[in-house]
């Protein structure tokens, strides 16, 4: 018998469901892998809702100090002690009404991803197909509301706290003496991440949309 005849190939019905199952095979490793980047991400996304490091003093400030969304501490200038204000339970406490909608934006952001990681349990009860489209969806919300964070933060450089650390020279969009730390970085690498993420979830629906037909 000659190798690679058509006797020694294998029936077309054999080779498609040995294909079906590398193919299912796959699918769940890339699922697995995608759940467990999602847990990362919401992380992230806490952290960076959390932190309050998003800018702080630098070189030529008047005095040591740093903010996040909605907390912040800044020093008197005669000691090293800072006073830390602002709560997102208190929303007047909140220095600037871009820091506000910041706060507001990262915050939703960080529910949505949350809530995705909770419907995880509903692949136990409904198709694959429907919660990955689902958690995609959300994952892409999750995005979005954090690129709008990031943009609107720098809008409240220009508040009377922020100058006081920063200098008079400080504006909106314009840092001043400050300088950008880990959190804000991380939160702009987080856009990203979701929208890997909302894109390999849809495209994950889909493949386990064939799977399944």
């Amino acid at each position: 018998m000659i190798p690679g005849s058509p006797a020694e190939m294998l029936p077309a019905s054999e080779a498609a469901k040995i294909y079906q199952t590398n193919y299912i095979r796959n699918s769940r490793a890339i699922g697995v892998l995608w759940a467990i980047f999602t847990i990362l991400f919401a992380i992230v996304n806490v952290v960076c809702f959390i932190q309050p490091y998003w800018i702080g003093d630098g070189v030529d400030t008047p005095q040591a100090g740093y903010f996040g969304l909605f907390h912040y501490c800044i020093g008197n200038g005669l000691s090293r002690d800072l006073t830390c204000e602002g709560s997102f339970t208190e929303f007047g406490s909140i220095p600037s009404g871009a820091f506000k909608a910041a706060s507001f934006f990262v915050g939703t952001s960080m529910v949505l991803v949350l809530s995705c990681i909770g419907c995880f349990a509903l692949f136990f009860f409904c198709s694959t197909l429907t919660v990955y489209k689902i958690c995609g969806w959300m994952q892409l919300g999750s995005g979005v509301c954090l690129v709008l964070g990031c943009m609107i933060y720098p809008d409240g450089w220009d508040s009377d706290e922020v100058r006081r650390l920063c200098g008079e020279q400080t504006g909106k969009y314009s840092i001043g003496a400050c300088s950008v730390r880990w959190a804000y970085i991380l939160a702009i690498m987080g856009i990203l991440d979701a929208l890997i993420l909302s894109f390999l979830g849809l495209c994950a629906g889909q493949q386990a949309g064939w799977a399944d037909g």
